[in-house]
């Protein structure tokens, strides 16, 4: 597989196509081999912003206290895993001083999950380090971890099951949750969804899929 960098030259927002344009050097056998397909990557230009500078250094400090390691040895550490499990096809370092915007959000939201999935203790709230708020609410409830607080938690249905009907034997796919402590669940049944929802700047937005309903031991149609 060859690897040519091209630009984009044209947007057409009616169909929601682009046109990339690409040079050949040896034209002859680009035209021996034929292609018909070709696979783009998009390039983002901007940079890394202080705040996310600022979120990823808090995170890998979180880390490093719980680990006992020094930051820099850490980022290096992390930074490899990172390649090695979100970007397969990148081949080299980045740095915190000038990599992409995007990179910088993928690489703290990799962060984040790494905290939830390892139960790291963090004196700050993910939700103030998250890019991603998604992301952060599907691994928390995948972990069983409070989205507010970090600490052990339940599924609350945001999409209610209804009284009269069995939750053992009502379908929960596709029904909007979240991970929360028996406090924060109680808070929420003492304000409200909607209330909740905005006091702590949370989404409503994750559905139960096959692995949460497995996670909760949840009846599902399909089962």
């Amino acid at each position: 597989m060859n690897v040519i960098d091209g630009k984009v030259t044209a947007f057409d927002e009616k169909t929601g196509t682009a046109t990339v344009s690409v040079q050949v050097d040896n034209l002859g056998e680009f035209l021996r081999q034929s292609p018909r397909e070709a696979r783009v990557l998009l390039v983002d230009r901007r940079a890394i912003t202080a705040e996310q500078r600022k979120k990823i250094y808090a995170l890998i400090g979180e880390i490093g206290e719980w680990v006992g390691e020094y930051p820099e040895t850490l980022k290096r550490q992390l930074k490899l895993d990172f390649r090695l499990k979100r970007l397969e096809r990148m081949c080299g370092d980045f740095s915190l001083a000038d990599c992409p915007e995007a990179l910088a959000s993928e690489f703290i939201d990799f962060l984040v999950e790494f905290i939830v999935e390892n139960g790291v203790p963090t004196k700050i709230s993910l939700l103030d380090l998250c890019e991603d708020i998604d992301r952060a609410i599907y691994a928390c409830l995948i972990h069983k971890r409070c989205i507010v607080c970090g600490r052990k938690a339940e599924l609350h249905h945001i999409d209610r099951v209804g009284i009269g009907n069995d939750r053992e034997k009502v379908d929960h796919l596709g029904r909007r949750c979240l991970p929360l402590c028996r406090d924060h669940h109680t808070e929420l049944h003492t304000i409200g969804d909607n209330a909740f929802i905005e006091r702590y700047h949370l989404s409503d937005r994750v559905k139960i899929d096959d692995k949460i309903a497995k996670v909760y031991r949840l009846k599902c149609k399909r089962q």
